[in-house]
């Protein structure tokens, strides 16, 4: 695989990690915000909305 894209690849993935990992509302918003950029567009295809939404699902998933 090409270096950039595994670089973008891992971009990305910390992002997702990073999101599962904070229960701060503030950081939340924050990677949201990111997840709907430009920046995101470039670094990956994958529709931010649809990111998000099973993102919240997993959350709510796991919050007891």
């Amino acid at each position: 695989m090409d270096p950039y894209q595994e670089l973008a690849n891992a971009i990305v993935l910390q992002a997702v990690k990073d999101y599962r990992m904070t229960d701060d509302e503030r950081e939340l918003k924050e990677i949201e915000r990111f997840f709907r950029s430009a920046w995101f567009g470039v670094l990956t295809s994958v529709d931010p909305d649809l990111l998000i939404s099973k993102l919240r699902k997993e959350k709510k998933q796991y919050d007891y």
